[in-house]
């Protein structure tokens, strides 16, 4: 919205910052930023009062998560506040791929916010039934996939992209819609299933995410996409600043979800913020770059499926526990050990994707 002061501008003054991505991208992860920290407090003191109990805990799960019982869930509503508040203020509102990613944002926090108040109001960790997630998630991810071809430039309509060969395009025709829906519906669900230490799941998002919006930031530039030889969208520039309040909301909500929580993403949060990443992947035709800049995010999914699968067919248990972070809870690494070297492993996944760009 503040771009449009722009016209107020006779190119020399303070108006004329508003045309610059860079500034607005700052407005926006300090907008956010402020929003998670006013609305923190009287936002978890409103669930703590509503949910009473809080979010329900696993009987099988890790002795250490039974103290605690009562932490209120849902607080992923302070990051898609805190997102869609700044975006909707900093943002050009009219490039068609910030509403594409803002589309599959909150239609996937709206999915989990259904899941996590079945939860809290029924107290068992039934939730939504997960065909009918499933089938949701593909619907919204199917009408982002179109969307998104449609404002691809017409030489990359319907290509996967592949990372380091610079002029490699393959053309999925129409599978391309059938794939793009896999890349976020799968985004969406593995940030879902790492959401399960404190401060587990946001950090590496926040640092997927920044990577993916330089990528954003680079692959809408043609100055930089001819140096890097890397393909152009045009508008995917302006996703730096959905990026910025992503940030800028997960840092205020880490605030209250550092150990001891005060107050759990939920569904509400995970399926939203790994929605975006898949989101943002489509449109900046970085599908691949995706699996290796949120590879922690691939491991945690990938352990909950060979886990069922394995014991499926042998009766027998690969890991302790699935996902992959309370394996190693059972074997006794202690929760801030665990979330500290996962977040290690973020980033040097994320430089590894990022270098990408670089890599021809």
């Amino acid at each position: 919205m503040f771009y449009w002061l722009t016209a107020l501008s006779d190119g020399g003054d303070f108006f004329n910052l508003f045309r610059y991505i860079t500034f607005r991208t700052g407005g926006a992860f300090l907008t956010a930023l402020l929003f998670g920290f006013i609305f923190g407090p009287p936002l978890i003191n409103v669930l703590r009062r509503r949910q009473g109990k809080g979010q329900p805990i696993r009987t099988d799960g890790p002795e250490g998560h039974f103290t605690k019982a009562g932490t209120p869930t849902m607080g992923g509503l302070l990051i898609v506040g805190a997102l869609l508040t700044s975006t909707l203020l900093w943002a050009r509102l009219d490039n068609p791929f910030i509403w594409m990613v803002l589309f599959v944002t909150m239609s996937f926090g709206a999915i989990g916010f259904a899941d996590d108040y079945a939860k809290v109001s029924k107290q068992n960790h039934a939730g939504v039934p997960g065909k009918l997630r499933l089938a949701l998630g593909f619907l919204i991810a199917g009408i982002a996939a179109y969307w998104a071809a449609a404002y691809h430039p017409e030489p990359l309509q319907y290509q996967l992209a592949l990372p380091v060969f610079k002029d490699v395009l393959i053309n999925l025709g129409v599978f391309f819609v059938p794939f793009a829906m896999v890349v976020i519906v799968g985004a969406a669900n593995a940030v879902n299933l790492t959401d399960g230490l404190d401060g587990l799941a946001i950090m590496p998002v926040m640092i997927a995410s920044a990577t993916l919006g330089v990528i954003a930031y680079v692959v809408g530039r043609t100055d930089f996409t001819e140096y890097l030889d890397v393909h152009y969208v045009d508008g995917t520039g302006e996703i730096l600043i959905f990026v910025a309040g992503l940030i800028g909301g997960g840092l205020g909500f880490l605030w209250y979800n550092a150990p001891p929580a005060a107050v759990f993403m939920g569904d509400t949060g995970s399926l939203a913020l790994g929605g975006a990443l898949g989101a943002i992947a489509v449109a900046t035709k970085h599908e691949i770059v995706l699996a290796i800049v949120g590879g922690l995010f691939v491991v945690e999914a990938l352990s909950v499926i060979i886990q069922v699968l394995y014991f499926k067919r042998t009766g027998k248990r690969v890991f302790l526990m699935a996902p992959i972070h309370h394996h190693y809870e059972k074997k006794g690494w202690a929760e801030p050990q665990i979330v500290i070297r996962f977040w290690i492993i973020a980033l040097i996944l994320a430089m590894i994707g990022l270098a990408t760009l670089k890599v021809r």
